[in-house]
C-alpha cells in the first residue's frame, strides 16, 4: 500500500510538467462543472453517523417542544381548576352573606347598639372584606340601567317617576369574581 501512495505522489510532479499552461486553463474550465457536481457528492453520501445524529437532534428538538406544550397546557389547566374551585366556594359562601345581611337587617332597633348585634355587624364585615380580597365584589343595582349580562328581572312595575329600563329595586344581590359574574343580581324594573 505504501509503494501504491508513492507511485501517486510521484506521478503528480510528472503530470504537471507534461501539461501545457494553455492545455491546464481549457481544461480547467471543462472540470469545474464536474468539480462542482463532485462538492454536491459527498453531502448526498451523508455519513449515516451524520444522519442518526441529524435525526436524534430533530427528535430531541420535537421532544421539547411537546414538554414545553404539556407545561404550559398543564399551567393553563391547574390555574382553570383552581379558577372553577374558587368560584364554586364563593357560589356557595354568598347563601351565608344573603343571610348575614338578612339576620342584620332583622336586629330590632332598641337591640342594634347591643354587644351582640356589635359582635354580629363585625362578622359580616370581616367576612365582606375577605370576600373582596379574594376578589370578589358587589354587582350595583340600584338606580343604574338595567343590563342583562349583570342583572336579573324578575319583576316589572309601571312607574312614571323612574326612566324606562331603570332599576327600582334590588331583590338580591349579585356578584363578580374577578370580573365575571358569579350570581346576577335579581332586580325589578321599571317599564
Amino acid at each position: 500500500m505504501a509503494d501504491k501512495k508513492e507511485t501517486q505522489e510521484a506521478a503528480v510532479p510528472f503530470m504537471a510538467e507534461v501539461i501545457d499552461p494553455e492545455q491546464e486553463a481549457v481544461s480547467a474550465a471543462e472540470t469545474e462543472p464536474e468539480a462542482a457536481d463532485t462538492e454536491t457528492e459527498p453531502e448526498q453520501k451523508k455519513d449515516p453517523r451524520d444522519v442518526q445524529l441529524q435525526d436524534l437532534k430533530d427528535r430531541l428538538a420535537r421532544q421539547m417542544a411537546e414538554f414545553d406544550n404539556f407545561r404550559k397546557r398543564t399551567e393553563k389547566e391547574k390555574s382553570a381548576m383552581y379558577e372553577i374551585g374558587a368560584r364554586d366556594i364563593i357560589e356557595k359562601l354568598l347563601p351565608v352573606l344573603d343571610n348575614f345581611e338578612r339576620g342584620l337587617t332583622a336586629v330590632p332597633e332598641d337591640a342594634k347598639g347591643s354587644a351582640f348585634a356589635e359582635g354580629i355587624e363585625m362578622i359580616y364585615k370581616q367576612f365582606v372584606k375577605m370576600l373582596e380580597d379574594a376578589g370578589v365584589e358587589a354587582i350595583e343595582a340600584m338606580g343604574q340601567q338595567f343590563d342583562p349580562d349583570l342583572h336579573n328581572a324578575v319583576l316589572h312595575v309601571e312607574d312614571d317617576s323612574f326612566a324606562e329600563n331603570e332599576i327600582t329595586q334590588e331583590l338580591q344581590k349579585g356578584y363578580k369574581y374577578r370580573g365575571t359574574v358569579i350570581r346576577h343580581s335579581m332586580v325589578q324594573v321599571a317599564n
